[in-house]
C-alpha cells in the first residue's frame, strides 16, 4: 500500500508523533458539575495511539468561562483530580495529550454565572441570535464590559488553569481563541468596540490573547503551549472586516514567543465545479509561523494525505470523523469505511451513547 503522508512520523517539538491525524478539541457535555468523569478515560483511551495528538474537549479556566451544560473545569483541585486518570489512560496508550483551555465570554447565560451575573466580554454586545447551528434554541443574556483593572485577573485565570493542566499529567495547553469565545471576542472587529488599550487598532485588539499567551508560555514554558485561531469564521456573530490581516497579524506575533503550535480553522466549505472543496486560505498564516501548523475544517482522509504532501500544513485535526472512529488512523491506513456520526448525539449527557459505542473497525468486519 502507498505511503500516506498523513501517516508519516513527525517531530513536534519535544513530542516524536508517529502520524499526523489529530484528535480535534469537541465539546460533548459529559463532565456532569463540570467535574470530568471517569467514562471520559475511556473516550479518549479509545482513540489513542503511540505517538498520536489528542486534544481535549474545551476546558473552563474559571467558574465564569462557562456557557454550556456538562462541561469540564480546570480551575479547582477536584478538577485537577479528576483529570489525572484521564491523562493516566491516554499516556498508558502512548498518546499526546494537550488540554484546550477556554473562556465563552458572552456565550453564556445568567444561569452558567456565579450567584446570576452577566456574563463578560470586551464589549457589552449582545449576541442576537436565537437558533443555534442545529437547530436548538438558544439562550444568551447580555453581557458585561470587563473593565481595563479586570483583564489582567482573566490572564491569569488562563495562566493557573495552565499550570493545573500540567499538574494534572496533561503534555501541554491548547488556549482557546477560536469560535466566537472570549479571546477571539476580542480579536475581532465586529465584537470589540472598545476605544483603550483593548481596541480600536489591530494590534490592540490581539493585545488579550497575546498576554494570554505570553502568561502561559512563562508559566508552563511555550515549548508546551498551543493556539486555536478561526479569523475566517463567524461563529456566534463574531467576525472581522480584515480577516487576512488578523490571521497574518496572530501568526507572525505568536512566532515571536515561539510556542509549540497554531491550530487554524479554514473558512467553510465552498463549491467549485460541482464539489465541495476546502479554499485552502491559511496559507500566509503558515509561512508567517515558526512553529508547527495544523489545520481543521472538515477533512477527510484525500483532502488530508493532499495538504500534508503539498507542505501546506504539518498535522490534520478530524473532529466529526474521529468522534464517530475512534480507530481513524487504523481506517486510513487501509482505506476502511467509515461509520456515520449521529449528530443528535453529540451533546447528550449519555456516559455512552454516542460517546464510547461507536464500534472499532474489528468488529465491523
Amino acid at each position: 500500500m502507498a505511503e500516506q503522508p498523513l501517516l508519516t512520523p513527525y517531530k513536534m517539538g519535544r513530542f516524536d508523533l508517529s502520524h499526523r491525524v489529530v484528535l480535534a478539541p469537541m465539546t460533548r457535555s459529559r463532565s456532569y458539575g463540570n467535574i470530568p468523569q471517569p467514562h471520559a478515560a475511556l473516550y479518549y483511551s479509545q482513540r489513542a495511539t503511540r505517538g498520536g495528538l489528542l486534544i481535549t474537549e474545551a476546558t473552563g479556566i474559571s467558574d465564569t468561562a462557562q456557557g454550556y451544560p456538562e462541561t469540564p473545569g480546570i480551575w479547582t483541585k477536584e478538577h485537577v483530580e479528576a483529570w489525572k486518570p484521564i491523562v493516566n489512560a491516554v499516556h498508558q496508550k502512548g498518546g499526546v495529550f494537550f488540554c484546550q483551555i477556554w473562556h465563552v465570554g458572552r456565550v453564556s447565560n445568567y444561569s452558567y454565572q456565579p450567584n446570576g451575573q452577566a456574563p463578560i466580554s470586551c464589549s457589552d454586545k449582545p449576541i442576537t441570535l436565537e437558533i443555534g447551528p442545529d437547530g436548538e434554541t438558544l439562550d444568551y443574556s447580555p453581557p458585561r464590559r470587563l473593565r481595563i483593572d479586570e483583564i489582567s485577573q482573566i490572564v491569569n485565570d488562563f495562566r493557573l488553569a495552565a499550570r493545573n493542566a500540567i499538574e494534572a499529567g496533561f503534555d501541554g495547553v491548547e488556549i482557546h481563541g477560536a469560535n466566537g469565545y472570549l479571546i477571539e471576542q476580542f480579536m475581532k472587529d465586529n465584537v470589540n468596540d472598545r476605544t483603550d488599550e483593548y481596541g480600536g487598532s489591530l494590534e490592540n485588539r490581539c493585545r488579550f490573547a497575546l498576554e494570554v499567551v505570553q502568561a502561559i508560555a512563562d508559566e508552563i514554558g511555550p515549548d508546551r503551549v498551543g493556539i486555536r485561531l478561526s479569523p475566517f469564521m463567524d461563529y456566534l456573530e463574531s467576525s472581522d472586516s480584515d480577516p487576512e490581516a488578523l490571521g497574518l497579524y496572530m501568526a507572525q506575533s505568536l512566532s515571536k514567543y515561539n510556542i509549540l503550535y497554531c491550530h487554524a480553522v479554514e473558512p467553510r466549505m465552498i463549491i467549485v465545479d460541482g464539489k465541495l472543496t476546502i479554499p485552502h486560505a491559511l496559507l500566509p498564516m503558515r509561512k508567517a509561523f515558526n512553529g508547527t501548523f495544523i489545520v481543521a475544517s472538515g477533512y477527510d482522509r484525500e483532502e488530508g494525505n493532499k495538504v500534508v504532501a503539498e507542505d501546506y500544513t504539518d498535522l490534520v485535526a478530524f473532529g466529526r470523523r474521529f468522534l464517530a472512529n475512534p480507530d481513524l488512523p487504523k481506517r486510513f491506513e487501509l482505506n476502511a469505511p467509515l461509520n456515520k456520526y449521529d449528530r443528535k448525539t453529540f451533546y447528550t449527557p449519555d456516559p455512552v451513547v454516542g460517546y464510547t459505542d461507536y464500534p472499532f473497525l474489528e468488529s465491523t468486519v
